[in-house]
């Protein structure tokens, strides 16, 4: 039986022999900015879809890769979706949780981008502006002091980026066709 949720370090294992130089974060962020946007890949063409190339043939029907599609999924079929980006476990500390949560902004934009959005619909200024801050995320070099503030700030920044996700997910939605 499957745990709940699949794991960033179980994601991080399996790319390392899989699709080595793809990170983690950055490849859940990919898949969730595809799927918050409308693409329509399904579950075993969706690495040609985020243009990712793979060492085996057999990458897109990986256990642990199918899992990730679905669990993306149905993050964005729930209602209101509840999108959680893959990050580190919290013992792994702040900074390599943060630095991952850069890592999932960055993919989310480039999956959006891939998805095609833009170009279905114009985004209301809300949008927009989430976009933005993702951007000023993903083009961030964190800086670290005291483990309990950065904790602290590692938290509010989480929160805005899953309510944004969900936010944008909400707008393109409503334009775009129903995931499959």
């Amino acid at each position: 039986m499957e745990p709940t949720c699949l794991t960033h370090i179980e994601l991080a294992d399996t790319l390392r022999t899989l699709v080595p130089g793809v990170d983690a974060s950055d490849l859940h962020g990919s898949l969730s900015g595809y799927l918050c946007g409308g693409g329509d890949a399904g579950a075993d063409d969706w690495l040609d879809a985020l243009q990712i190339d793979t060492d085996s043939a057999e990458s897109a029907r990986h256990r642990i890769l199918q899992r990730l599609y679905r669990e993306c999924r149905a993050q964005f079929a729930a209602v209101p979706a509840s999108v959680d980006p893959l990050l580190p476990a919290p013992a792994a500390g702040p900074r390599r949780r943060g630095d991952a949560l850069v890592e999932w902004c960055r993919g989310f934009l480039g999956g959006v981008g891939l998805s095609a959005a833009m170009a279905r619909t114009g985004l209301s200024a809300e949008a927009r502006e989430i976009l933005d801050d993702f951007g000023t995320i993903a083009a961030s070099r964190l800086e670290y002091a005291e483990a309990r503030d950065d904790e602290q700030a590692l938290d509010e920044v989480l929160a805005f980026v899953r309510t944004g996700a969900a936010m944008l997910h909400r707008e393109l939605s409503r334009r775009a066709a129903p995931l499959h």
